[in-house]
């Protein structure tokens, strides 16, 4: 099998002032034919969230959804009834199966978040 490089310059960039995103393969506005997904894996993101923002609750269906804390302290909240804050060392798993809505956001004020 032949390997293929994708260098992190070479990633879709997003900053929407509370949220700067690195995408891996293509995602939301940033689009590119060559990189759409890797097997079963449709997103690989390098997110920086700014204190006390977040993602509003939205949904999710049919998806394993994975989300590591490199650094900060996320507060996750979903519609299976599930409230907890996940920090760097930490790994979140969610299921969204037949449907799941969740909302994140970065649980400190004053420092940011780093997934």
């Amino acid at each position: 099998m032949k390997a293929t490089v994708h260098r992190a310059e070479d990633r879709g960039y997003a900053n929407h002032g509370w949220l700067e995103a690195n995408h891996s393969f293509s995602f939301a506005s940033w689009y590119n034919p060559d990189k759409i997904n890797f097997g079963a894996l449709r997103v690989l993101n390098d997110d920086r969230i700014a204190g006390g923002a977040g993602f509003p609750k939205h949904p999710h269906n049919n998806m394993e959804i994975i989300t590591i804390p490199l650094s900060g302290r996320l507060e996750h909240e979903d519609s299976m009834g599930n409230k907890a804050q996940i920090a760097a060392g930490e790994v979140q798993v969610m299921s969204a199966g037949v449907g799941v809505t969740h909302s994140e956001y970065n649980a400190l004020q004053n420092e940011e978040l780093k997934l």
